[in-house]
């Protein structure tokens, strides 16, 4: 997800020649020299130094091994179509992409077939799905609602928020209701409500402008949609709580100025949620679905530059946040920027109720270096669903994808890697693991350019994690494994 620039300007289409914060998908950098050459890989699971992988290769630790890679196509198949979040139901994945959404059959994991691609485009399609319901997130302007729509300045009348389909036919999926939100929707997070009747869509978006339609500052709320499930087409937006009455972090050392959230999960059977916003990390109380609450609010202006998304352990007593320093686009894992920076940062849940509070452990970053030319940051991952152990999946767009261990809040360890060398030889190109989730038994990876991997992983730290088998998958609306209430 990359980062925006708080402007009005931040959020124009980025298709084709890709425009916007992160100004172009490919940076020319310079020729190479020492600094593109980093150490070797260690593999985790042994003693074995491996070679840095070149253009296109791959390096792995042992315990990981791609099964299966599905590459971008037709008109997904382009530097900018960028590939994004993922969202999974049964046999199926649901990969979102800036020029719309792929619908994966994944019953054999090793053998995946595209069962539909649907064009509608819009920065940057997030998605989630719920029964026969999937949701995506638009966040540029565009002329209108419609999957035909054209991007459009952001001065001008302008539609952007959120998109809902009918996916009851997973090979003719219908785009049945559009929702309009403020600042558009950056992401969104699914929360059930409590009858099950409904959905609430928690809608994250940032970066006002006193010249960008529908998005004047201040802006330091959430937009909540309610959706029937029985009349998916009256989805309105109920409420629009305002987290930060205090205007938030100001932007100090680097750190972001608070202006709405850049993503929030919940974890709904505990009635809690974190919140990744720009300048600040917060927990919430969600006991009342149209009204969280915030209970806790950290900021760390020493090392982090922009709160980007957050993880709870199994039980609720944990938190990883990530730090996606240089908006997704820059080369940060390199020897130049400190193993603090666009890195995760690891809290501890204390107290109980509305006096819980989030406690500070630690930080964890990739060990690997990477070269210039590849952009690399902590970015979405999920938990291993493994018994009595807090282990997760994680992307790191061209850092690859890694696999580690935070049982141990204050001593994270790293088991196991995989990932690919940089895109080109001579130029930095927008690419790796934009999302990186466990769903039943194998690691799917959404590539920005190489499209849907899956690795298998063969480790007996995480056995315990193939007891476990869920009909569907939003990450950012964690369930409970093993044992706690799905």
């Amino acid at each position: 997800m990359f980062r925006h620039s708080p402007q009005g300007s931040r959020r124009l289409r980025i298709v084709g020649i890709a425009a916007s914060a992160f100004l172009v998908v490919t940076v020319a950098v310079a020729p190479a020299s020492s600094a593109q050459t980093p150490p070797a890989r260690t593999d985790p699971t042994t003693t074995e130094v491996a070679a840095v992988p070149g253009v296109d290769e791959i390096s792995s630790s042992r315990n990981l091994r791609q099964i299966a890679n599905i590459p971008k196509q037709g008109p997904f198949n382009s530097e900018g179509a960028l590939g994004s979040d993922l969202a999974f139901q049964g046999r199926y994945a649901f990969v979102g992409n800036y020029e719309g959404f792929v619908v994966y059959d994944i019953k054999n994991p090793s053998r995946p077939s595209i069962v539909s691609q649907v064009l509608c485009s819009g920065s940057q399609n997030d998605i989630s799905v719920y029964g026969d319901l999937l949701f995506l997130s638009t966040d540029s302007p565009r002329s209108d609602d419609s999957c035909a729509s054209t991007s459009v300045p952001s001065t001008g009348t302008v539609w952007e928020g959120m998109k809902i389909f009918d996916i009851s036919d997973k090979a003719n999926p219908r785009y049945i209701k559009s929702v309009q939100t403020a600042c558009g929707s950056h992401t969104h997070t699914l929360v059930p409500a409590k009858d099950r009747k409904s959905v609430y869509i928690y809608v994250s978006s940032y970066g006002p402008s006193a010249t960008y339609a529908g998005c004047a500052p201040p802006h330091d709320s959430i937009s909540i949609i309610k959706v029937p499930l029985k009349k998916p087409t009256q989805a309105a937006v109920v409420a629009v709580p305002n987290l930060f009455p205090d205007g938030g972090n100001p932007g100090s050392n680097g750190s972001s100025t608070t202006s709405g959230c850049h993503d929030i999960t919940v974890y709904p059977s505990k009635d809690l949620a974190a919140g990744a916003c720009m300048g600040d990390g917060i927990l919430l109380n969600i006991a009342n679905r149209e009204a969280p609450r915030v209970i806790n609010r950290v900021r760390d202006t020493v090392n982090f530059s922009f709160w980007h998304s957050a993880t709870f352990n199994n039980d609720g007593s944990k938190v990883v946040f990530t730090d996606e320093l240089g908006g997704g686009s820059g080369a940060t894992c390199v020897e130049t920027v400190e193993p603090t920076r666009g890195a995760n940062a690891i809290y501890d849940i204390t107290g109980r109720g509305d006096g819980r509070s989030l406690v500070f452990k630690s930080y964890y970053k990739i060990p690997r270096l990477n070269t210039t030319l590849e952009n690399c940051v902590a970015h979405n991952g999920s938990l291993i669903p493994v018994l009595g152990r807090d282990i997760m999946v994680q992307a790191w767009y061209q850092g690859g994808i890694s696999v580690w261990d935070f049982t141990d809040s204050a001593r994270p360890v790293e088991l196991g890697y995989w990932e690919r060398g940089p895109l080109s030889a001579d130029r930095r190109v927008i690419g790796g693991s934009w999302s990186a989730y466990w769903y039943n038994g194998n690691i799917y990876s959404s590539d920005i350019q190489k499209g849907l991997d899956v690795l298998e992983m063969n480790d007996w730290r995480i056995w315990t994690a193939h007891l476990t088998k869920v009909k569907e998958l939003n990450v950012q609306s964690q369930p409970g494994y093993l044992g706690s209430n799905w």
